[in-house]
């Protein structure tokens, strides 16, 4: 009976334990959702999704997408460009979000200064330098939505490929760094050598020396 009563125990706890995982795995999924960004001067409505990633992470796994379907992007850049940080994939043909091609619009932000675990991209939809989305209807918004939420296994995927680059610099570093200390022993154990060497022959140089000293005091006394 007391067996019985430990093993229900256990098995509780680990269901426990494997609802809290899941419950906090489900968390850090995307969360599209709509909002507006600035571009051409203008408020724009857009596809909002924040990831529990870096930006570098999420705008690698953006374009890569683009880039297998053959498209690559023209970046808004300059010092007084307002829409700089914007890339756009001109003409794009996506079969998972409709028919005809548009004009893609992708932006990644930090979400926070404090962290580089956390982003948010911006996705416009524009055709003829209109947005689209204001004819959307419903159906094709939550498909936008889900197309969004499907980047999240790419962009953990870029997103543990850049702390693996970054993990991997980092043992370079120290390997360089025990390299260099490891170099600077053998120099100085060279130069102990020497010491000890200069020493030995300073301490006969002394002997010598005090021999002669002693040679020339005893003549005092002659």
């Amino acid at each position: 009976m007391g067996l019985l009563y430990l093993e229900k125990q256990t098995f509780m706890r680990l269901y426990s334990l494997l609802f809290f995982c899941f419950f906090a795995v489900m968390n850090v999924l995307a969360q599209p959702y709509e909002g507006k960004v600035e571009y051409d001067k203008k408020r724009q409505d857009a596809f909002l999704c924040d990831y529990a990633a870096s930006p570098e992470a999420v705008e690698l796994a953006v374009v890569k997408y683009f880039q297998n379907l053959g498209y690559k992007p023209v970046e808004e850049k300059g010092i007084f460009n307002k829409d700089k940080g914007f890339k756009i994939f001109k003409d794009a043909f996506v079969t998972e979000l409709n028919k005809d091609k548009f004009d893609y619009l992708v932006k990644v932000e930090g979400r926070t200064k404090k962290s580089a675990e956390s982003a948010t991209l911006s996705f416009v939809i524009m055709k003829s330098s209109l947005n689209q989305k204001t004819d959307m209807k419903e159906e094709e918004i939550k498909k936008v939505k889900r197309f969004l939420s499907s980047l999240e296994p790419s962009v953990q995927k870029e997103y543990l490929e850049l702390q693996i680059q970054a993990q991997d610099a980092e043992v370079t570093k120290a390997q360089k760094k025990l390299s260099t200390l490891k170099a600077e022993q053998i120099d100085l154990e060279k130069k102990l050598q020497t010491n000890l060497a200069t020493q030995q022959d300073t301490d006969k140089e002394i002997a010598a020396k005090q021999l002669a000293l002693d040679t020339l005091k005893a003549k005092r006394a002659q």
